[in-house]
């Protein structure tokens, strides 16, 4: 039996870096207990948003919050009063509004070509089946638009579930290009989404090849 690896973890380092960037002895726990917190609570908060990654940066009295999203717009806001509003949710939710001589702060970079990020691509192929559209439609036009981008050499997404409300639960996918999984220094890009439907959850996993790196 293979020992299924994430694709990111097997590449950290080598061709991705970590999305918490930091490092504490005494408050690891607690550190990474909120960086779970608060990436769970941007994701929720801002669907709309198309979010790829929230990466958070700790030094001993700042917090730098990085999101990436496809429509930047709806978190910035109007004159930037998303931000600021979102700023206080976190401070109110997440550190119950126990920050003294912590300095917050929150940035947004824009994503240009969401078709080559898997955790958008996943995030649109569960809102479409969570629509009641036909899987295998999804499947075919989703892998059709990401493989024309010229910086996708290859594209994999499955789905397993009660796909079209059927009785027994299987799985379906589609692939096309190149996907060399066992191959190191290829920039595999692997997101998972739950599509929540009225038969139940579909799972949906997505794989994005950009082709290899050499140093």
């Amino acid at each position: 039996m293979t020992h299924k690896v994430h694709p990111k973890i097997f590449r950290i380092k080598n061709l991705s870096d970590w999305k918490s960037q930091w490092f504490s002895v005494r408050k690891y726990r607690e550190n990474l207990e909120k960086d779970y917190r608060i990436r769970e609570f941007i994701k929720k908060q801002l669907k709309a948003a198309a979010i790829d990654e929230v990466i958070i940066r700790r030094t001993a009295n700042s917090i730098q919050i990085l999101i990436k999203a496809a429509r930047p717009g709806i978190i910035i806001g109007r004159g930037g009063t998303g931000i600021q509003d979102l700023k206080k949710e976190v401070i109110k939710k997440i550190f119950k509004g126990k920050v003294k001589g912590i300095d917050i702060k929150i940035d947004v970079e824009e994503i240009r070509k969401s078709e080559t990020h898997a955790t958008i691509v996943a995030r649109n192929v569960a809102e479409q089946l969570e629509r009641r559209m036909p899987f295998r439609r999804v499947l075919k036009q989703t892998v059709e638009k990401v493989s024309q981008n010229p910086d996708v050499k290859g594209i994999k997404v499955r789905v397993s579930g009660r796909l079209n409300g059927s009785e027994m639960a299987r799985t379906e996918w589609l692939r096309k290009g190149n996907l060399p999984l066992q191959t190191i220094r290829a920039n595999i890009d692997y997101a998972q989404e739950n599509a929540h439907t009225i038969y139940g959850v579909i799972g949906v996993k997505v794989w994005i090849c950009k082709g290899e790196v050499f140093e």
